[in-house]
């Protein structure tokens, strides 16, 4: 399929061929018939990947200052390679979409294949879209006007926090096409409108609909309100320009009645004088988007409406409510179309975005395919069973980061890269040279050439898509965590006996080469130990899906498994029984702030500290080990210091061992042998992290 995306380090606009994206529980499959072009938004998004780096670094000084941060605890090279890679990304362009469904995803109701709908879908021939962010079409509305839902829903929600009534005058300032249509929803509304702009053209269509106007290039703006409103001033400005000077929101406030009601939906500079809404006390907000539950995972990702009683408007609501609007002909969307361009012309728009006079482009898409693809060649190269050839599923931030350019030091054979949206996967592809994009996993667990598949999605996927991979002849790698609860690591063993293959999780840091000179060092049979690893890990919010146990399990299963696993290479033990104990006296099982306790088979102990409230200047990792009068620190993986060993220690770029733990992976699947990790080892480790938040629970001690 195809799908308009842009390149944020350069600006270029570009129609990509990808696959098309698999069917995703609580989602809908939808072939698009009509996407809008919101020339505000992507204007700003196009203007931004065209600036030079100076001007990006300037428009985003919060970033900015990120940056540095990061390169105090990691040092410059991973930190500029983090910032490329970023801004290396493509950025899918749109969230007006009109289409029809032609998949239902697993637990979602209320729709069946052949429904005509909008949703957030991107500029794409078909697009997957969780089933809050999408709405059926009435009968009556085109696809063409039902193309303009999303905009319309983004004009309501910012009219519901201005809370109108009927008979108020309410300016709007910016007579785009938010503004356009945020004027006529507050006439509906009962509402006096007055529209501001420095375009006569949209002010003129703004008058057609008896909506009063001041052209704010020739004219005082505040002053023609004031006499409009026979100097008492208006009851509420809604704001939907973008600009970046600060004049736009003390005009609001001079221009406004005595507690008047200011909304920003638009980009504007927000310097706010205190004086100009001190006397007059003046209320202010900004609007987030299309409504309620945007942005929230529970309410898009996992399909859990907000009860109407409580929440009358969300943001589904509010796409249901421009369409009623639509139907009964209360919002006139057709005569604001500029243009209507088929997607192969898309350039016509993008080349010349923000042209004078444009209000609303309309991309027209081609008549389906028979059936999607759901595979894309990337790269000509021959592939055979027995050479360590491997699939990818996943292409996220770690596999772009990490996982591909390590496999690519190696020379290692990549045919396959899965992901659910196709765009990620083909990026990826691109820059490293794999073989295929995919977003169907069934294509490479069929592939009798495909030696291995490595698994890099979110934790709660690991545990399934790891016994698929078994069960299906192929050596499993997948990123830790192995599983979030015992049952599944009862399953994953009970496939893994079955066949004859190869199970590694990616606990890269014994492979470190700090980690290799300490072992050397204590030796295979170090005797009772003690290790002391601390993980100044950094505050993540709640509502991360890292947080969250059913997705990510927490931090402790996440994270801290790397160290438990570290801690054992270094004893040469297993853990036989570990507690944990959190901060505050309401610790939860996802706390991330926690001190685990472990006692090991041959009388070594560990103690893990993984803490997200010390600050980000001091060292994300420090390793400390104890044994027969001898003393070893590695710190953040960059230098290490030697107090009664032979030497001193090392001291280098920092490596956790990502390189050398995938150059032994695929020498391990090229040249035959045992896993890099024993099977023991690694099943060890994960279940002891599971063990160690059980603990917290109990209060108790736990044994393996």
């Amino acid at each position: 399929m195809k799908q308009i995306i842009q390149h944020l380090s350069s600006g270029e606009t570009i129609l990509a061929e990808l696959p098309a994206p698999a069917i995703r529980s609580g989602q809908l499959l939808i072939k698009t018939h009509r996407t809008l072009v919101s020339l505000g938004t992507e204007k700003m998004l196009v203007d931004f990947g065209k600036a030079g780096w100076i001007s990006k670094a300037r428009s985003q000084p919060e970033k900015v200052k990120q940056v540095l941060e990061k390169i105090k605890s990691d040092g410059l090279k991973p930190t500029l390679d983090a910032v490329f890679r970023k801004l290396g990304e493509p950025l899918p362009l749109g969230y007006c979409n009109a289409g029809e469904v032609i998949g239902v995803g697993r637990g979602v109701s209320g729709f069946q294949i052949g429904d005509r709908v909008v949703s957030n879908g991107n500029h794409a021939e078909i697009v997957s879209v969780p089933v809050n962010l999408v709405a059926r079409i009435p009968d009556g509305v085109s696809y063409e006007d039902a193309a303009f839902t999303v905009i319309g829903a983004i004009a309501l929600q910012g009219i519901r926090l201005v809370n109108p009534t009927f008979g108020e005058t309410v300016v709007v300032t910016g007579m785009g096409l938010i503004g356009l249509v945020a004027s006529q929803l507050l006439k509906a509304n009962g509402c006096r409108v007055i529209g501001l702009d420095f375009d006569q053209g949209k002010l003129d269509r703004a008058a057609a609909w008896g909506i009063e106007t001041i052209n704010v290039g020739k004219d005082d703006a505040v002053g023609g309100v004031m006499q409009l409103t026979d100097g008492v001033g208006t009851d509420a400005v809604l704001i939907t320009a973008s600009a970046k000077t600060n004049d736009i929101i003390s005009q609001a406030a001079q221009m406004s009645r005595q507690k008047g009601r200011i909304v920003l939906v638009g980009v504007v500079g927000l310097d706010i004088q205190r004086s100009d809404f001190f006397a007059k006390e003046l209320s202010f907000s900004v609007s987030c988007s299309y409504g309620p539950g945007r942005y929230n995972d529970e309410y898009e990702e996992k399909g859990f409406d907000y009860p109407i009683g409580y929440v009358r408007w969300t943001e589904n609501r509010n796409f249901r409510a421009v369409l009623q609007a639509l139907v009964k002909g209360q919002l006139d969307v057709n005569s604001l179309i500029t243009e209507r361009v088929d997607l192969e012309d898309f350039d016509q728009i993008y080349g010349e975005m923000g042209r004078g006079g444009s209000i609303a482009s309309i991309l027209t898409y081609p008549a389906p395919a028979a059936a999607p693809k759901r595979s894309v060649n990337v790269t000509e190269r021959a592939f055979k069973a027995g050479s360590g050839t491997m699939g990818i599923i996943g292409a996220g931030n770690f596999t772009k980061a990490m996982i591909l350019p390590s496999l690519k030091k190696a020379s290692a054979p990549i045919k396959y890269i899965s992901s659910a949206g196709g765009l990620s996967g083909t990026t990826a592809a691109q820059k490293f040279g794999v073989g295929q994009s995919i977003t169907d996993n069934r294509i490479m667990l069929d592939d009798p050439d495909l030696d291995a598949i490595l698994i890099t999605t979110r934790h709660n996927s690991h545990a399934n898509q790891v016994i698929e991979a078994l069960e299906a002849g192929k050596h499993v790698f997948v990123e830790k965590p192995l599983a979030l609860t015992h049952d599944d690591l009862d399953r994953i063993d009970a496939a893994y006996r079955k066949g004859d293959k190869t199970l590694t999780v990616g606990f890269n840091r014994r492979f470190s080469p700090f980690s290799q000179d300490l072992k050397k060092q204590l030796g295979d049979a170090p005797g009772p130990i003690n290790v002391i690893a601390t993980m100044n890990a950094g505050f993540i919010p709640q509502d991360v899906w890292v947080q969250d146990m059913e997705v990510g399990g927490g931090r402790i299963i996440g994270e801290a498994c790397h160290l438990i696993d570290l801690i054992s290479f270094f004893t040469g033990s297993l853990v036989e029984s570990i507690v944990m104990n959190a901060l505050g006296p309401n610790a939860a099982e996802n706390s991330d702030n926690a001190s685990i306790l472990l006692r090991y088979q041959n009388g070594s102990q560990g103690v893990i500290n993984y803490f997200s409230n010390g600050s980000k200047a001091y060292s994300k990792e420090r390793i400390e080990v104890y044994s027969q009068n001898r003393t070893a620190v590695i710190d953040n993986f960059r230098k290490s210091h030697y107090h009664g060993f032979k030497g001193s220690g090392l001291s280098k770029g920092q490596d956790k061992g990502h390189a050398e733990q995938f150059k032994r992976f695929y020498h391990s699947l090229r040249d035959g042998g045992p896993a890099i990790v024993s099977y023991e080892e690694t099943m060890n480790a994960s279940r002891a992290a599971i063990a160690a938040v059980e603990s917290l629970k109990q209060g108790a001690w736990i044994g393996l």
